[in-house]
């Protein structure tokens, strides 16, 4: 039976992608994988991306299809228990948005996550006072209910990052300090906050001062590089600034790779992260 979506965990994403690898080892297309499997060719797709739970039987199949030892297959079966358990952000999966479900096991792979943010703090770095009044502004269409239950994500998604020692490099505008977000009380507490992230050693916060020379990234909506140490799994760029709850996700690496250009030519032009200590007092 298909597991409620949540989203693909890591163990999932890097089964499915080991059976990709398989296959095209194998010399076998995804028809020729289907035929094996006696479906059609989207559920190998499917299967391959990670976007249903890996079925025991129809793993069997193509595994022995792909010319598996018994001890692969073995192997291979035995974690599959693992892949199908749901990921940490279950129980908030109603209110997450799409590109969030697909990602969120990037995201708890990731080495570091790099962020672009033109406008206001960047999301991993908000408090949830300051998280719940962007939401107030941005997602009218969400209930108080919702946008409750998305604040409680945002802090445990810091929590889990802190605890998987992922380091957050972020680069943002001196706007974000001149936009009130939630009144003045909440742009306080952002600020303490800030404040205090800069002093952790898994955070590099660097900020664009408003009369700061033109970069490469000026113009640009908001835009996150998760760099990933699992070998399955490719470094993941998102782009956000289309309507509220959409983004663009790329996992291609010549997408990425100008990405990162962009990111490292911001962050060179930006000033040192010392300085961005004085511009939050």
């Amino acid at each position: 039976m298909a597991r409620e979506r949540s989203g693909r965990t890591v163990a999932h994403l890097v089964l499915a992608t080991r059976l990709k690898i398989l296959r095209e080892s194998a010399g076998m297309s995804r028809g020729d994988a289907a035929t094996a499997l006696g479906a059609h060719v989207a559920t190998v797709r499917r299967i391959e991306l990670a976007e249903t739970s890996l079925d025991e039987g129809q793993v069997h199949t193509l595994l022995t299809a792909y010319g598996a030892s018994a001890d692969e297959i073995k192997e291979f079966l035995g974690q599959l228990a693992t892949a199908n358990l749901p990921g940490w952000w279950h129980p908030w999966r109603s209110v997450m948005d799409a590109w969030q479900l697909d990602l969120m096991s990037v995201e708890s792979a990731a080495r570091i996550i790099r962020v672009w943010e033109p406008a206001l703090i960047p999301a991993l770095l908000r408090t949830p006072s300051y998280a719940r009044a962007v939401d107030d502004v941005r997602r009218p269409d969400l209930s108080p209910a919702d946008k409750d239950r998305r604040t409680e994500l945002l802090v445990e998604r810091q929590k889990q990052l802190r605890d998987q020692h992922t380091r957050i490099w972020a680069v943002m505008s001196a706007a974000a300090l001149h936009t009130s977000v939630g009144g003045e009380g909440v742009m306080a507490e952002q600020r303490q906050a800030l404040r205090a992230a800069v002093e952790r050693p898994d955070v590099t916060l660097q900020i664009h001062p408003l009369e700061g020379p033109f970069h490469a990234m000026i113009g640009m909506p908001t835009v996150t590089l998760y760099r990933v140490d699992v070998p399955e799994i490719p470094d993941h760029v998102v782009r956000e600034g289309g309507l509220s709850g959409a983004a663009e996700i790329s996992d291609a690496l010549q997408v990425v790779m100008a990405y990162r250009v962009l990111l490292d030519h911001t962050s060179v032009i930006a000033p040192h992260p010392d300085k961005s200590k004085e511009a939050l007092e």
